[in-house]
């Protein structure tokens, strides 16, 4: 096999497998049906656990300055060579997804966040093959590229820009309301109890959510440690969850 034969046979993208966003951030950028890798991977190598398959290596939840979390899936992409049979070293993919958005209503919680990470790192690792390298390659068809915009009117001479100070990091720790109740040491308290009821975060959030219509850090004292309490009992009574049903 040449360098260039996978790519070549699967770097055009068919109209049909092409949708224009509409609206949002995105809106007027190229999105690709993910079924449309599936079969470029099935027709190239076979179906998938034979001549072609992955591992989700990590899942994970992080916590966003905006108040957000967002999901996030490692993957390992593997495919076997139609010629020699010989497997391909693992080829990376990351992918992300909102856990919880802020929306007019209110929080959304996405019950599919780790479902749809996991397409989407199953599309980064595809474009590593550059399956839909023409759509990535245009200037101004997908969201990791600049728009194009006319050429700008020739402007009178101005005085010299001042230096540019260097972006601040974001501080990704979670937040807690002004004058609130909850610290980091009583979030770490929550979340070492519901570990040992094998709940993990995203178990943790829902059951806040549920329960009171609040996130973790939003808690009131009472709030607090009636969830404590509760918490408390069932692993005195040896209640905790199975671990295989335990969230990552």
């Amino acid at each position: 096999m040449k360098n260039l034969d996978i790519y070549e046979e699967v770097r055009s993208v068919p109209k049909e497998a092409q949708k224009t966003i509409g609206a949002g951030r995105l809106k007027n950028f190229t999105d690709i049906n993910p079924m449309w890798r599936i079969k470029k991977l099935t027709e190239l190598f076979g179906p998938c656990g034979l001549g072609w398959w992955y591992t989700i290596d990590r899942q994970w939840i992080e916590y966003a300055p905006n108040g957000e979390y967002k999901a996030f899936c490692n993957i390992s992409l593997y495919y076997a060579d139609p010629e020699s049979g010989s497997v391909s070293q693992p080829v990376q993919g990351t992918g992300g997804s909102a856990f919880i958005a802020n929306e007019k209503s209110g929080p959304y919680v996405s019950d599919e966040c780790y479902k749809m990470a996991l397409t989407d790192a199953l599309s980064v690792a595809a474009k590593a093959l550059g399956i839909g390298a023409d759509i990535y390659w245009a200037a101004d068809s997908t969201k990791y590229t600049a728009k194009k915009t006319e050429p700008a009117k020739a402007a009178p001479k101005q005085a010299a820009e001042p230096v540019k100070k260097e972006p601040e990091k974001a501080d990704l720790s979670p937040k807690f309301p002004k004058g609130g109740f909850m610290t980091a040491d009583k979030l770490k308290e929550l979340t070492e109890l519901a570990g040992a009821l094998n709940y993990g975060p995203k178990k943790l959030i829902l059951a806040t959510q549920k329960k009171y219509g609040k996130l973790p850090t939003e808690l009131t004292e009472e709030e607090y440690n009636e969830i404590v309490a509760t918490m408390a009992e069932k692993i005195s009574e040896g209640k905790a969850d199975e671990p295989e049903k335990a969230d990552k």
